[in-house]
């Protein structure tokens, strides 16, 4: 009889224990490691809130982020090999042209944003300008006004449309080539926040800029009418008149940008050294509670719930992914 309850009881020790080893093995591990991120320099506030946020969520992690013009973000993935886990762009073409489908399999849009014209108290005739004249004082002589380079940042071509719009907008012939022969070569920067601390040290009279990033910085600015200013979807058949033409994925190739409603994307880079990390960091930031929550508390209005244009395309994103973002164009 003792040797029947002995039998039972190690059977029960042995069930129990597997179970255990069961009901562990199901139970999610942290994320931990390096999470590698480049991203547009329109998104760096906002990023490294998220960075600290999900850091100390989760301590194992450690977040290094490279801030830098979307298309330059794309080249250090495509050009020089560099390691990457996720790449965040102020312009989700770029990840569709220049990383699907080599480098990514799907893009995820996220967010949405303005071009405005920034300035200080210091700048030049900055009592005087508004959003009816604002063309005006950018052509007079001495005003010192930049934009970023069309070729490595969204924000610089997008600034360049905004030109070619308003001179169709107010009906004024000759408009861009005249604001662009007072805007020397050497006020294009890398990328749009390069522009800011050239504002703050009045370097720079006036710089164009996401809405975001001057309201992050304090900055003055003027709002724009949304038939050139690119916030609005429903100008985006007015929007696609406007077309820039930039560097293209291969060296000395060109291709064309055409207008287009501001819209942010971000994409798992393929082989990146940290994937399943970087999934559970894709997953707070497309939170309507984590990420998007972020952007909007700074000025950045976000997608709820963020977006993918196919059912194709929703079933290859990661399956935490998957419920967090709506198939519409």
């Amino acid at each position: 009889m003792k040797r029947k309850w002995f039998y039972l009881l190690v059977i029960t020790v042995f069930l129990v224990f597997s179970f255990g080893l069961l009901y562990a093995e199901k139970q999610e591990v942290g994320p931990e490691g390096k999470i590698i991120i480049f991203h547009a320099g329109s998104l760096s506030v906002p990023f490294e809130e998220m960075e600290k946020r999900f850091e100390a969520m989760h301590p194992d992690v450690d977040i290094l982020r490279e801030a830098a013009g979307s298309q330059k973000c794309a080249r250090m993935i495509t050009d020089v090999g560099k390691p990457c886990d996720i790449m965040a762009s102020a312009d989700y073409k770029v990840i569709d042209k220049l990383l699907i489908p080599d480098y990514a399999e799907w893009n995820v849009r996220f967010a949405t944003n303005q071009l405005v014209l920034c300035y200080t108290d210091s700048s030049r005739y900055a009592d005087e300008m508004n959003a009816d004249n604002w063309y005006e004082i950018l052509k007079r002589p001495g005003v010192v006004w930049g934009h970023s380079d069309p070729n490595l940042d969204p924000c610089g071509y997008r600034s360049l449309m905004v030109l070619q719009l308003s001179e169709k907008h107010y009906r004024k012939g000759g408009l861009y080539d005249a604001l662009i022969a007072n805007r020397p070569q050497a006020n294009v920067r890398p990328k749009s926040v390069d522009l800011i601390s050239l504002l703050q040290t009045g370097n720079m009279d006036y710089a164009w800029e996401y809405l975001s990033v001057a309201v992050q910085h304090g900055l003055n600015y003027v709002i724009l009418p949304d038939e050139i200013n690119l916030g609005n979807y429903q100008f985006d058949d007015l929007y696609d008149t406007a077309v820039v033409k930039v560097t293209g994925k291969e060296p000395d190739t060109f291709m064309d940008i055409r207008g287009q409603s501001v819209t942010y994307g971000v994409t798992l880079v393929k082989d990146g050294p940290n994937p399943d990390a970087a999934v559970m960091f894709l997953q707070y930031l497309l939170d309507p509670k984590g990420g998007l929550a972020v952007l909007k508390e700074m000025g950045q209005p976000p997608f709820v719930p963020a977006r993918v244009p196919s059912e194709e395309m929703k079933g290859t994103l990661p399956a935490r992914l998957q419920a967090l973002v709506e198939v519409k164009n």
